[in-house]
């Protein structure tokens, strides 16, 4: 029976991951779609949204605002890496086709994969390892990297996955605390409007009336994925769930060909088919060993 309810545990994981990567999807789209407006204040516009829809749903709540003895560092980490990480990423959404900026970004699971190491303690088999190494191959299929600028911008994305994929194993361990997912929204979204508001107010650029509405719709499409993904990194291992948080890259070519005219190449789809591959054999592989 405990291996049947941590079997459930994961499958709930795995869908909230997913749910989280079509939001995020649509959180880049719009991102992209608000035009040439600072990325400062377009990360400060999307956290702005989610810390508000946070707020109001611990005010809802029995406990209100009370956080968990012991939370506080690792939400600070939280904050941390899961900010300067969402900066990175936002600037690489502006410099690069859109499904390429949402795979550097997603290569945040190879990331957590080894943080969950040294923060959490958990290790994963051969199995697991070949097919998170196999999913970063496929990945690089997507990325191309080169010596060009788009290789600069390609670093600076590759830190927006590496600052998620760390934040992530740090809300995995609040989960483990017992922490809520809105106090970890609200902290988070709050962190990065006040490390965003003073370039904000530096370089601040009025926005048309479409504009304000792309960023407002980025933030409630950003607090659907962050509520997602805090909630299924919360209920399982980053080991075990976290290849499915390539979804994002599918639902995020989907928009850029269908709104935006971005058709990837060949190598491109071979490595879309490398991962969702892999993203399969690994469900496969843990729902066959949870029954054994």
């Amino acid at each position: 029976m405990r291996e049947k309810s941590s079997f459930s545990q994961t499958s709930q994981g795995i869908i909230f991951i997913i749910g989280a990567g079509f939001c995020f999807s649509w959180m880049t789209f719009f991102v992209r779609l608000s035009g040439d407006l600072p990325t400062m204040e377009k990360a400060f516009f999307r956290n702005a949204v989610a810390a508000v829809a946070a707020f109001f749903m611990l005010l809802r709540s029995e406990d209100k605002f009370k956080v968990q003895k012991g939370s506080w560092p690792s939400i600070a980490m939280r904050c941390i890496f899961g900010t300067t990480g969402l900066v990175c990423n936002f600037y690489a959404i502006d410099k690069m086709n859109l499904a390429d900026a949402n795979m550097l970004n997603k290569l945040s699971p190879f990331f957590a994969i080894i943080a969950s190491i040294f923060v959490l303690k958990e290790k994963a088999n051969k199995v697991e390892w070949a097919t998170v190494i196999i999913a970063f191959l496929g990945a690089l299929l997507i990325i191309k990297p080169s010596f060009q600028m788009q290789f600069v911008y390609g670093l600076i994305g590759l830190y927006g996955g590496l600052g998620a994929g760390v934040a992530y194993v740090f809300v995995r361990k609040l989960g483990k605390n017992g922490e809520r997912t809105p106090v970890i929204v609200m902290c988070f979204s709050l962190f990065s409007c006040i490390f965003t508001l003073p370039f904000v107010i530096m370089n601040f650029k009025p926005m048309a009336p479409w504009q304000l509405l792309c960023l407002v719709s980025a933030g409630i499409a950003a607090t659907g994925g962050q509520l997602c993904i805090t909630t299924a990194y919360k209920k399982a291992a980053a080991k075990d769930i976290s290849v499915f948080d390539y979804s994002q890259i599918l639902f995020a070519a989907m928009w850029g060909f269908l709104f935006l005219g971005e058709l990837p190449d060949w190598l491109s789809f071979l490595g879309y088919a490398v991962i969702i591959g892999c993203a399969v054999f690994k469900w496969n592989y843990n729902r066959k060993k949870q029954e054994i």
